[in-house]
């Protein structure tokens, strides 16, 4: 039997009662099971965690000492045990180290999908399928108005580019993913670097994640006009406003934060309303939990068939 409490919100985020755990709670918790490591995943101050190898690396490199008083590190597929709750993280396609976590009580399989996405990347697990009877999907661009485009096409738009580029990108999973890109698909570019991110460069690196080719950024070379794609981290790119001699671009999927009417970078890491439907269709779950975003419209959309639970 699906228990309606299973996971429920309180002050410090998704709370699962029978194993007496938090997943990516916004506060600091006693036990917390991490998906990724965003900061509005994976907080600083945590008593004890468990979460992928890549995820662990990620918040020590950012939080240091506070990243946790203990790390438990679980590979995909590997079953381990918290309380009376089996649980198993499953790659979820959005950034290096990112999981689904699926949990299983009395016989009910609970799929938690953290932030993923379908479309293909070479900087992380690819996303995986397993069936559950609930799935907690995120519902970010839960919208049928919204589909991305594909990344490669929205990448080569830089070839017709011949001006620097300041492109803004959050630094951890997206930089990386469009310097991969754009080694791929606009090679004649250069990759100049925030140097506050070069740090999770580093830790791609360490982990074995070839990102291709890049170097920290030099005020020098900017000043020439030698087709330079600089990426910085959306603080750094919101103070740059006044910047000159660059073609200033945002990559993302949210249309408010494109900042040229003629040139626009749709390259989005959650999944849109077509991989949203579809992964409902891999999972075949009894029923669909929402979180981070609008469930309505998914509620309309199924109807009856499938029951709809909006937890935000």
């Amino acid at each position: 039997m699906i228990l309606d409490d299973f996971l429920y919100l309180d002050t410090n985020g998704l709370y699962c009662k029978y194993g007496n755990f938090y997943i990516d709670p916004v506060q600091p918790v006693t036990t917390a099971v991490i998906s990724h490591a965003h900061a509005d995943h994976a907080v600083a101050g945590n008593n004890e965690v468990y979460c992928t190898e890549a995820t662990v690396a990620f918040m020590q490199q950012r939080y240091g000492k506070n990243a946790a008083k203990a790390s438990n590190i679980a590979g995909y597929d590997k079953p381990f045990s918290i309380g009376g709750v089996r649980v198993v993280f499953i790659p979820a396609g959005h950034i290096l180290g990112s999981a689904q976590i699926l949990m299983e009580y009395e016989e009910v399989k609970y799929l938690y999908t953290g932030d993923y996405k379908l479309q293909p990347d070479t900087t992380c697990e690819p996303v995986e399928w397993v069936k559950a009877d609930v799935l907690i999907t995120e519902s970010t661009f839960a919208n049928p108005n919204i589909l991305h485009p594909d990344p490669v096409a929205e990448i080569k738009k830089l070839n017709d580019i011949q001006a620097n580029i300041l492109l803004g990108a959050y630094g951890l999973g997206k930089s990386q993913r469009l310097i991969r890109l754009i080694n791929d698909h606009a090679p004649q570019k250069t990759i100049l670097v925030h140097h506050s991110i070069m740090p999770l460069n580093a830790v791609y690196q360490k982990m074995g994640m070839d990102i291709g080719k890049h170097q920290l950024y030099s005020r020098k070379l900017m000043k020439e006009q030698k087709e330079y794609v600089y990426i910085v981290p959306p603080f750094t790119f919101d103070s740059y406003y006044r910047a000159t001699g660059v073609k200033r671009l945002f990559a993302s999927g949210w249309k408010n934060l494109q900042v040229n009417q003629n040139d626009t970078l749709y390259i989005s890491d959650h999944a849109d309303w077509s991989d949203i439907i579809e992964a409902i269709e891999r999972t075949q779950p009894k029923q669909v939990w929402t979180l981070h975003g609008d469930g309505n419209h998914l509620k309309k959309h199924f109807g009856g068939d499938i029951f709809v639970k909006i937890l935000n």
